[in-house]
């Protein structure tokens, strides 16, 4: 097992009473948003209770083709619990270095239901569903599994447009010998539809977009969210090469005609520093020596929104952090590297000095 890293950052005692920022009040907007029309999430994502699921296909095949191929086969999905239920599907590799078997040797995996479920179905109104995997064998890697489920919470905290995501302890079985390959714990993630059906949205698709063309009070409360996770792995402009807009973020809209106040959901959170793979690495020309070093990265002109955005965080604090610690399973070294983590950038954005130096002062112009 790979020992941890120390933090190659500073924090104040964890326990500090944030100090407030009187120039907070100088620069904070009263934003102008409009309350958007949140409706309730589908029944899969409506709790948190773990399920246990049970995926049987011919994974020796699919993790063979999985590094050039994203070939979907016939396989089985069954619910043992909350209820039982039993699903034909089509099962594929997804993703990109995560297919690599120099990262992964079990890939991430998509869900498609060769049948709609019924009316009675937790998997009620799902057509195709993300799941994320322990990707390797060795104990941590399940911590890091861990870890990228708990950013989801976060950013749940933080704002309805996000995606809900729901923890499974899953059976992987061989299909040509019906034993269990291995047995972990892995998370569906909500369709980027359902996530926006819910939110009275709809997700844009494009090549790349232009700065003014973001919601200011959204990309500030994403910026400061990837850097609170330490996220470097990611763009709310441009795409990943042969894709559409953008690299890591989805966006959101008012409709499809709209082309203005896009706001950008997160995801893919496995580079961060927060949960700090072998991995991952910072990308090239980012200056910070590892991914548990934070670097801002957010453009100048919302620095006003940022800082409204600082305050938000700061009073949920608590929430957040209360987010972590509710992590099931999660070993406690991990939890409390994590918590170390968090509480680092708590005390960093309550300083108005450091808030300044390091994120105000660092914006992309």
């Amino acid at each position: 097992m790979r020992p941890e890293r120390s933090p190659s950052y500073k924090h104040h005692p964890r326990h500090r009473e944030p100090r407030l920022l009187i120039w907070f009040a100088a620069l904070a907007l009263v934003l102008c948003e409009a309350p958007l029309a949140v409706a309730g999430p589908k029944p899969l994502f409506a709790s948190e209770a773990i399920l246990k699921l049970r995926i049987e296909a011919p994974f020796d095949d699919l993790i063979r083709a999985a590094p050039g191929s994203t070939k979907p086969y016939d396989a089985t999905l069954t619910l043992l619990e909350p209820t039982p239920e039993v699903y034909p599907i089509r099962l594929s590799a997804r993703g990109v270095s995560r297919r690599t078997p120099e990262t992964c040797d079990f890939p991430p995996l998509r869900i498609d239901f060769k049948a709609k479920p019924g009316d009675a179905s937790l998997f009620r109104g799902q057509k195709s569903l993300k799941l994320a995997t322990h990707c390797r064998r060795i104990p941590d890697f399940q911590n890091y599994n861990l870890l990228e489920y708990a950013a989801f919470r976060l950013l749940n905290v933080l704002t309805p447009v996000s995606f809900r995501v729901r923890l499974a302890e899953i059976d992987y079985v061989e299909a040509r010998t019906r034993s269990v390959r291995v047995h972990r714990f892995g998370y569906l993630i909500e369709d980027i539809d359902e996530l926006a059906a819910r939110n009275g949205l709809k997700e844009i698709k494009t090549d790349k977009i232009e700065r003014a063309q973001l919601s200011a009070s959204a990309v500030a409360r994403s910026d400061l969210f990837q850097y609170m996770i330490g996220n470097q792995d990611w763009s709310d402009r441009l795409p990943t090469a042969g894709r559409k807009c953008c690299h890591n973020i989805k966006l959101l809209g008012a409709s499809a005609a709209d082309t203005h106040d896009f706001i950008p959901v997160a995801y893919d959170f496995d580079s961060s520093g927060f949960v700090d793979t072998p991995y991952a690495l910072p990308p090239l020309g980012v200056p910070i020596p590892t991914v548990r070093d934070r670097n801002y990265r957010g453009l100048c002109q919302f620095n006003v929104q940022v800082v409204e955005a600082a305050h938000d965080l700061l009073s949920k604090r608590s929430e957040l952090l209360s987010s972590l610690d509710s992590t099931p399973y999660l070993a406690e070294r991990s939890k409390r590297s994590a918590t170390e983590y968090l509480e680092a950038f708590f005390n960093e954005i309550a300083d108005a000095d450091q808030l300044k130096r390091h994120i105000l002062d660092k914006c992309r112009n």
